[in-house]
């Protein structure tokens, strides 16, 4: 391997939707920085097999649907 082109390996903290924190490595931040996410494995319907839908924060479906608005869908 090259040398000085890999980006620094180190430990973080992520935070995940219900409050818990786990320390892991990443190339995120730097040592020590706290990730928080918005979904995870705990919540996700996909994991869990529920019904529930996502919420789209003004995202992707949000403009689709404002985009293409009088057409119908």
């Amino acid at each position: 391997m090259k040398k000085d082109i890999h980006p620094d390996y180190h430990l973080i903290n992520v935070k995940m939707t219900d409050g818990t924190i786990f320390q892991m490595n990443s190339t995120w931040g730097k040592e020590g920085d706290t990730l928080s996410l918005d979904i995870d494995p705990t919540v996700h319907p996909a994991w869990t097999g529920g019904s529930s839908r996502l919420l789209d924060a003004g995202g992707r479906v949000s403009k689709f649907k404002n985009k293409y608005a009088g057409l119908g869908f």
